[in-house]
């Protein structure tokens, strides 16, 4: 696949079918990984992927757990917000979001991130965002989640068998499937909106030219 064809239609995918991703694919997605920028070269990072049917529903109620604490919580007034305008964009993320909490253990691939002395993320996100585009090159759909590791990472860990006394903080949940729905180009505000010139404010003088797919 061209690279900015991948750059531009690698979204989030959460609904995704139950059928197992080959296990050269998933090999392949991992080698693109390690390949991402690391810190100091450290690599101070451990990825585990989890397959099993067993593994998957011990880890599912977890997962609608920290979905419910999130809505009961951070989204909770912006999902009022939304309700109440109507956003019908936002309703569907919402719906999506939902959904994957909904069928955790149905989704055939799931990746763990974890990384060691990597506070800022700064080497662990470049591997994960480098896994995800190997996984578009592949036409297999991902979504990145990061609410385990905030609200049920110590029963995760327990689950994985993660030594989390050696140092080890889990990053990142990457969902993996061959999706339900279609690629796109996600909406975006043009690039000019939210981007400045050498200072906070100051307009850049040119308009982007957004590529097309059809």
């Amino acid at each position: 696949m061209e690279l900015n064809h991948a750059l531009y239609t690698t979204r989030a995918m959460r609904r995704v079918r139950p059928e197992p991703i080959p296990e050269p694919d998933i090999a392949a997605i991992l080698d693109a990984a390690v390949r991402a920028p690391s810190g100091g070269n450290s690599q101070n990072w451990r990825f585990l992927t989890v397959i099993d049917p067993d593994v998957r529903s011990r880890l599912a109620p977890l997962y609608r757990e920290a979905f419910a604490i999130l809505q009961k919580t951070v989204y909770k007034d912006a999902w009022a917000r939304v309700q109440q305008v109507g956003d019908q964009s936002a309703m569907a993320v919402q719906k999506s979001s939902a959904w994957l909490a909904e069928n955790f253990e149905k989704v055939p691939l799931w990746l763990f991130a974890y990384s060691r002395n990597d506070p800022s993320g700064a080497s662990i996100y470049p591997a994960v965002w480098s896994a995800m585009l190997a996984a578009r090159g592949r036409g297999i759909g991902s979504c990145l989640t990061t609410i385990l590791g905030f609200f049920r990472s110590a029963a995760t860990a327990a689950v994985l068998e993660v030594p989390v006394d050696k140092g080890w903080t889990l990053n990142a949940s990457v969902s993996f499937g061959y999706p339900l729905g279609k690629w796109g180009v996600a909406a975006r505000k043009p690039v000019e909106e939210v981007t400045y010139a050498d200072r906070w404010g100051t307009p850049v003088n040119w308009k982007s030219e957004p590529l097309r797919f059809d």
